[in-house]
């Protein structure tokens, strides 16, 4: 069965461009813009709270912050610091979050009730939520710009991509010229650069030790770098016979965790046609160890053009957009399609995040096994669920085997009278 059509989360008075999610608040970060052209169309970053209202999941816009000129295409999250990208830039904000003071009310004796009605004021949920959905409060939102530092002096200079490293002391930039920008953070003192590729940098990842550092580019190359030093050039169609060397090039890549094997790592890439035909050949992902990178498994993932890939927590789904619009959900394990709703968006899908695994991310999953966020330029922000897959429990299949032993003993002394 198809699935139903993805529920709009949000929508922005401009075109969204990136989505991150925080690991420890109910809290979805989105931005993007107009850019510098005087067309009326605003630039911002905007702060929307996730909450469960009458069994659904419901987003509610808690701060704009506005970045002027500036639309921001690309964004990290570390904790409550935000590295943007804007242009040929990066900024770095801070933002906090912080209760308001619910107002004092009299009582009927004249005394004032403060801190024991504090924070009864109710949100409206979707429509048709149930009216006795819990009260929320509205939270107030500070933005503190940080710094900003130049990531790209290309002509048509534009940074591509940023990845903060996972304890955050780390911070990498890569842009239309091909260098990538290594930053101790948060002092954004750089600490290394190097051309690593000729021409656009598209993705970056971070491996979990910092030591080494994962970038596909336009240039048909997917690298893998310790320092400045090249340890492989990734070849994802070796043992695919037929594919010519520059029929496809690398549009994404991410590390990701191995589901009940912590000491484990893959490397996920995507890989889509360098020119569009007629009949468009079919895009493709790859898995690798996190380790030798070498290919596990590669799978055709569909003819849409494939425009940003996300991975789950716990390494167990992959999410992906298409330049048509389109949004699936894929087994990291087997790399099967699980998920897949077509033209979710009118536009290119510019930025897919999933639903953080933690404590607060669990309980706005309302017994779904994941959730998936995608932006993209038609302004929307649109929320895929992925059901609970059913599963029997092991003492039932226990006894369906201790059952069908006893069915079978039965059958044989029918069969051959004497048999026991």
């Amino acid at each position: 069965m198809a699935p139903r059509r993805p529920a709009e989360l949000y929508r922005a008075p401009f075109p969204l461009y990136t989505v991150r999610l925080h690991p420890r608040r109910p809290l979805a970060i989105t931005a993007g813009g107009g850019g510098a052209a005087k067309t009326g169309i605003r630039n911002g970053v905007h702060f929307l709270q996730l909450e469960q209202i009458g069994g659904q999941l419901s987003a509610s816009l808690l701060h704009c912050h506005d970045t002027e000129t500036r639309a921001t295409m690309t964004m990290a999250l570390a904790g409550d610091v935000i590295a943007a990208g804007q242009d040929n830039s990066c900024h770095i904000l801070r933002f906090s979050l912080q209760e308001p003071e619910a107002p004092a009310t009299a009582g009927k004796d004249g005394e004032t009730r403060g801190d024991k009605d504090k924070g009864a004021r109710r949100r409206r949920g979707p429509a048709g939520a149930a009216q006795g959905s819990p009260p929320s409060r509205a939270r107030e939102v500070r933005v503190e710009s940080l710094q900003r530092v130049r990531t790209d002096f290309s002509p048509d200079a534009l940074q591509k991509a940023v990845r903060f490293s996972n304890d955050g002391a780390l911070l990498a930039t890569g842009g239309a010229d091909g260098f990538l920008r290594l930053w101790e953070f948060p002092s954004m003192k750089k600490t290394l650069e190097f051309r690593a590729h000729d021409g656009e940098i598209e993705d970056i990842a971070l491996g979990p030790d910092n030591k080494q550092v994962v970038t596909a580019g336009r240039d048909f190359q997917c690298c893998v770098w310790q320092q400045d030093q090249l340890v492989t050039g990734l070849r994802w169609h070796e043992n695919l016979p037929g594919i010519p060397d520059k029929a496809y090039r690398y549009q994404a890549c991410r590390f990701g965790a191995v589901e009940d094997n912590a000491g484990a790592l893959r490397l996920y890439t995507v890989q889509v046609p360098h020119k569009r035909e007629r009949r468009p050949p079919p895009c493709y992902l790859t898995k690798w160890d996190g380790k030798s990178f070498l290919p596990l498994l590669t799978r055709p993932c569909g003819s849409e053009v494939v425009s940003c890939l996300s991975i789950s927590d716990s390494g167990t789904f992959l999410g992906l957009g298409t330049v048509t619009g389109s949004v699936a959900i894929h087994i990291a394990f087997s790399l099967q399609r699980l998920y897949y709703v077509k033209e979710a968006h009118g536009i290119v899908v510019t930025d897919v995040a999933f639903v953080p695994e933690s404590r607060p991310g669990r309980e706005l999953l309302g017994g779904h096994e994941a959730a998936l966020l995608s932006v993209a330029v038609d302004s929307r922000c649109k929320l895929h669920l992925l059901p609970a897959r059913r599963s029997l429990p092991v003492w039932l299949l226990l006894l369906l085997c201790a059952g069908l032993i006893v069915a079978t003993i039965l059958l044989l002394q029918l069969a051959f009278p004497g048999f026991l």
